[in-house]
């Protein structure tokens, strides 16, 4: 019933963490049994350390949140020595009754094609499930994001990343961009086998009192509930135009709000920021989604994509 793929990549269920909002899921194993998620996706990991960005790096929004870490990690020699461990105990812990457990989805950002393709040849070694490549963070680089923002850069950076994984693939996009489907289009076309969107929206928090910027380096990441309009309809656009598998992020706080995801196309679903509230959030998700699916008589497979199935009826909808 809950049971979904990403290419060649089989879950048990379609909730994953996001990338930056849980760690590597270690520091949530005492509020649930994360042994029953989908997938547990890394913070971003680096080839060497980040400091992250100057203070403050988070500011609460309107139904959302400001953030500006910058990536701030240990580098990929202390991931790889004390975090992997971990994620794999986790990943055990859920392989019962037939299960796979939660796959290990590592999330490798750079600074350029050399950088990620080191990353991926690491983790690659250290047999993790799958890589999710970091195309789209607003907080590095000046907010230029370089490999988001060109079709050609982003099929390089893939290209490049392909030739020597022999996992999963699947690009994050970001939404501070004119076209999404050309990005993504990019991805493709350098061999991704998925995608993930999207990444947080470009803001800005301002303290007119002091007449200046509130976070430490000015702009920040949008998360949170407000986003997940913007997400659900680049997800919608990018089913249509793309034959990847779609891993749908942004806004995530419900099974209504995956199942609407899926409904728009995306074959699973991330949870983020709403764990700062509720960190055993996803594991509550997954059963929702088990009792509404029931409730509906259908599956994640049947549910799939039924928004474009219906667009050009006079009526009907993706039922709650």
């Amino acid at each position: 019933m809950l049971e979904t793929s990403l290419a060649s990549l089989e879950l048990d269920n379609p909730v994953l963490s996001a990338s930056g909002t849980f760690g590597s899921g270690w520091e949530g194993r005492q509020f649930s049994d994360l042994g029953h998620v989908g997938a547990l996706v890394s913070k971003t990991v680096t080839l060497l350390p980040r400091p992250g960005n100057p203070p403050p790096r988070i500011w609460e929004t309107p139904s959302g949140m400001l953030n500006s870490i910058g990536l701030e990690n240990k580098g990929v020699d202390y991931f790889v020595r004390e975090t992997l461990p971990k994620m794999r105990e986790l990943a055990a812990s859920g392989r019962k009754d037939g299960r796979h457990g939660p796959r290990i989805v590592i999330n490798i950002g750079g600074e350029s094609i050399d950088d990620f393709v080191a990353l991926a040849e690491r983790f690659c070694r250290e047999g993790v499930h799958a890589l999710e490549v970091n195309l789209s963070c607003p907080n590095v680089q000046e907010g230029k994001l370089l490999f988001s923002t060109d079709p050609r850069l982003a099929e390089q950076a893939v290209r490049a990343v392909k030739k020597v994984a022999d996992v999963p693939v699947f690009a994050k996009l970001s939404p501070n961009v004119t076209d999404i489907v050309a990005i993504a289009k990019g991805a493709e076309q350098g061999g991704a086998d998925g995608l993930t969107a999207i990444n947080t929206l470009i803001g800005m928090a301002i303290d007119w009192r002091k007449r200046k910027t509130i976070l430490g380096r000015g702009i920040g990441g949008l998360s949170g509930p407000a986003i997940k309009p913007v997400a659900l309809r680049m997800v919608y656009q990018l089913a249509a135009a793309v034959r990847l598998p779609i891993i749908g992020v942004g806004g995530v706080r419900s099974a209504d709000d995956v199942l609407d995801f899926v409904c728009a196309g995306a074959a699973a679903v991330q949870v983020g920021t709403a764990m700062f509230t509720d960190p055993a959030l996803m594991v509550c998700i997954v059963d929702e989604i088990r009792d509404k699916l029931a409730a509906a008589g259908t599956t994640i497979g049947d549910l799939r994509g039924a928004a474009h199935r219906q667009a050009h009826q006079p009526s009907g909808s993706c039922a709650r």
